[in-house]
């Protein structure tokens, strides 16, 4: 159901209830169940308010030369209240109306839009006028959504919305292969990963060349990173041509995705311990001659459990690559199997149009109660998505003695958040801020610099 800004939410709360000075509300059945009781006592006190519209002004917030005192405003929220009640074209003048806002309608889903030439909220002033007078975007994040779902095909531990350590490292791949492509290739510097709060991971990459790209620009840029084209019923997904591997792939393969398929995926998802399973590899190898004969082999041979993926993975490996008589097609199949079942797979459509909406970081997933935390690029593998911070563990946090810990602490500060709030200050948020600033001065006097060089009239 949507319904616009002017419309009511309707409450969140069995029971009316205040953030501070209350009883505790009853604890959901389980640990990670959501509570919209909770919920509301996390918006009250946990929620980076400040943090979350320091990022989202990039400098223009009153304090710095040259800076756009409407910006901010003209930025798009949506919120996802009860009953998948959905208000789109929200916009807020400051951090307080935001947090004001959050706080009253306590919405179960947070999603951030692009900043238009316009307050969102008076866009119907254009919709019907003709000429110049147009609602439309001018800036916004380059984005990218890597979901599990996507991998279905490959996981056997897990599918649809359920994840575990043995499938996460999928992730773990997308992060490192997308992080240095981002970095490396297109010089990006200020790029956010933040879990999804259930079975996937959202980058935000806020360099200003990065928001300013158009919809034709994001485009090329997602479709630098498609590499799986095929489909469920297709058997081979890669396809890579050349005499060589493109820079950008061949360093994903040395450095992630060869080390990662052999020590995590090919174990953990049983790729060849069964004929089910290895069946869908050896469809990849375009040679029916080779297939049958590893085929009768692998039917022949029955390694130990604990050896029957590595040791039939460094059989195929080996006939692979061997086969000189079949020329580079068959030997670029090794590299084309690994690609397949570790490269990035995104969903095209978030990251291609500059309006797109997606969820902002710190929102508490309904469905896990797990709050979407930024991850470390840098640390990545170490991430682990079954102990991200969920609103009962919060709560419960919250209400421990804190006399120990003294009075001036803020309350996030002593809860399991801590981590995760201080990384996004420390390692994103103030390096984009000395770098808006450095922006906007630049701007400011380049356009003093102008002014002064314009000729006076002398009457």
């Amino acid at each position: 159901m949507e319904v616009d800004e002017g419309s009511v939410a309707t409450s969140t709360a069995g029971q009316p209830m205040e953030v501070d000075g209350i009883p505790n509300p009853a604890p959901p059945a389980q640990q990670n169940e959501f509570s919209p009781d909770y919920l509301k006592l996390y918006y009250g006190r946990l929620f980076p308010y400040a943090d979350m519209h320091k990022w989202l002004s990039y400098g223009h917030d009153g304090k710095h030369t040259g800076c756009d005192a409407s910006f901010f405003s003209r930025r798009e929220f949506s919120f996802t209240l009860e009953h998948e009640i959905y208000l789109r074209y929200l916009s807020f003048h400051d951090a307080s109306t935001m947090e004001a806002a959050i706080r009253e309608k306590c919405p179960y889903k947070i999603d951030i839009g692009a900043v238009y030439n316009v307050d969102p909220s008076k866009r119907t002033a254009y919709s019907n006028v003709g000429g110049d007078k147009v609602f439309s975007p001018v800036e916004r994040e380059l984005v990218f959504d890597v979901d599990m779902t996507d991998y279905d095909d490959i996981r056997s531990c897990c599918s649809g919305a359920d994840i575990c350590l043995l499938c996460w490292p999928l992730m773990t791949v997308a992060i490192k292969v997308m992080d240095t492509a981002l970095r490396d290739d297109f010089g990006f510097e200020h790029i956010l990963w933040v879990y999804s709060g259930r079975r996937g991971v959202h980058c935000w990459v806020c360099d200003t060349r990065a928001r300013r790209l158009t919809n034709e620009q994001r485009s090329s840029i997602a479709d630098y990173f498609r590499v799986c084209k095929g489909s469920e019923m297709n058997g081979k997904k890669v396809a890579l041509t050349g005499p060589a591997l493109h820079p950008s792939l061949l360093r994903a393969y040395t450095e992630v995705l060869k080390q990662y398929f052999e020590d995590k995926i090919l174990l953990n998802q049983s790729l060849l311990a069964s004929e089910q399973n290895f069946g869908k590899v050896l469809d990849m190898v375009p040679d029916e001659s080779v297939r049958s004969q590893v085929r009768n082999k692998w039917h022949s041979s029955l390694p130990s459990k604990d050896e029957i993926n590595s040791k039939r993975w460094k059989q195929l490996k080996q006939l692979l690559e061997q086969g000189k008589s079949k020329g580079q097609v068959l030997r670029r199949c090794v590299e084309e199997i690994v690609f397949s079942y570790t490269y990035p797979r995104l969903d095209m459509e978030v990251s291609k149009h500059m309006n797109h909406l997606l969820k902002a970081p710190f929102c508490v997933h309904p469905k896990t109660g797990r709050v979407c935390v930024p991850i470390d690029p840098n640390n990545c593998e170490a991430f682990n998505p079954m102990e991200v911070p969920t609103l009962p563990q919060l709560m419960d946090e919250l209400n421990r003695d804190d006399t120990a810990l003294g009075q001036r602490q803020k309350d996030w500060e002593r809860t399991s958040l801590a981590n995760s709030i201080q990384f996004f200050k420390q390692s994103f948020l103030d390096p984009l801020a000395r770098t808006n600033k450095a922006e906007l001065e630049s701007s400011h006097r380049a356009k003093l610099q102008e002014m002064a060089s314009r000729p006076s009239l002398n009457w």
